[in-house]
């Protein structure tokens, strides 16, 4: 059995379950698909190695806690070596952490930059000893729709995968039930410069926490839509540490802009998302240096804030009545007002865009 095909087998290698187990080779779009894989539908995994997607779904992977994982010869580094994969999706799939542990480290012989787990369950605990000090290719990692442990507690496996996730330059945990993020862990991904935690149950007081002091020292892009966040200040105050910070999604979480003593929002943050947060006014302080103010699917009804440097604003799907003063953006260059209760365009402010 080729070393490929142990690699593949070790992600992929599930149980059937009430169909035919075998990939789907599409080779105009470079894309395999595989369900349900069994050491019977070995063939049916190789006709997967052209590809630069593969994904797996459906079934457990416990059945092979035990299966033979050794050490590669030169052969069998130079066999991964060719592989053009570059992404691989998991779903649907019961993880046990000690076969994903064994099996992480080969990924360092191969091409794959992204790896994806969906509708995932991880199971016990690995041993990821054997990583300290590992350095591998892949630089963006999504979890969606996981169950694992708490994160809390598992700083030493984060250690040992330090060499790794401090190169990572992607990560999105979604739709996961996250409530807090360890202080120790976000000091770990020291080249991240995208996080995306959105749809999870993250609130006020856990981005302080999260976001402290040498955590996400390069982050540039920050989801935090869809999750418990209420207080607009509290919210400013747990990410006034990400120094890099350039881009802010808070949409669809429900904000009220409470009278506390002002924060000071990243110096270097130019988009700001604040659309479906139930704001009935315009909160302040904002970033002084925004760009791009997207504040639409509010309850707003007067806009009368100034930012020097804005060039786009929306502000559809409001209560405005009128058009706010374009005097206040000199460099503003896009503007939505549709669904709102405007009734006149001042030909003076319209000129001005």
């Amino acid at each position: 059995m080729s070393v490929a095909v142990l690699l593949l087998l070790g992600l992929g290698l599930l149980e059937a379950e009430g169909r035919r187990n075998r990939c789907f080779f599409n080779r105009t779009q470079e894309y395999c698909k595989c369900y349900n894989l069994s050491e019977e539908t070995i063939g049916s995994i190789i006709q997967c190695l052209p590809a630069t997607v593969v994904e797996f779904q459906g079934g457990d992977l416990e059945k092979y806690i035990a299966f033979p994982i050794g050490d590669l010869d030169s052969s069998a580094i130079e066999t991964l070596d060719s592989l053009t994969i570059q992404k691989i999706i998991i779903g649907n799939v019961l993880v046990p952490e000690i076969l994903l542990a064994r099996v992480l480290r080969f990924f360092s012989y191969t091409h794959v930059q992204e790896l994806a787990f969906e509708s995932c369950i991880f199971q016990g605990t690995g041993n990821w000893s054997d990583m300290d000090g590992q350095n591998l290719p892949i630089l963006s990692l999504s979890f969606h729709n996981v169950t694992s442990a708490p994160l809390t507690g598992q700083e030493q496996a984060f250690s040992s995968l330090s060499s790794w996730l401090g190169t990572l330059e992607e990560l999105a945990v979604t739709g996961s039930r996250i409530t807090s993020l360890p202080c120790a862990i976000g000091r770990v991904f020291r080249a991240l410069h995208s996080l995306d935690l959105a749809q999870n149950s993250l609130g006020d007081g856990s981005l302080s926490p999260a976001f402290c002091q040498g955590a996400f020292p390069q982050l540039q892009e920050l989801s935090l839509r869809h999750n418990n966040l209420r207080s607009y200040h509290s919210t400013c105050k747990g990410v006034e540490l990400l120094l890099e910070l350039q881009h802010l999604d808070l949409s669809h979480n429900e904000l009220t802009a409470d009278p506390s003593p002002s924060c000071q929002w990243p110096a270097s943050l130019r988009h700001f998302n604040l659309s479906s947060t139930g704001l009935d006014e315009v909160p302040t302080p904002l970033p002084p240096k925004l760009e791009v103010l997207d504040m639409s699917h509010n309850h707003l009804h007067a806009v009368d804030i100034s930012l020097s440097s804005l060039k786009k604003l929306f502000l559809d799907q409001n209560l405005l009545q009128a058009v706010p003063s374009i005097r206040n953006y000199p460099m503003l260059d896009t503007l939505h007002l549709d669904n709102n209760s405007i009734t006149e365009l001042p030909r003076d402010e319209v000129k001005l865009l």
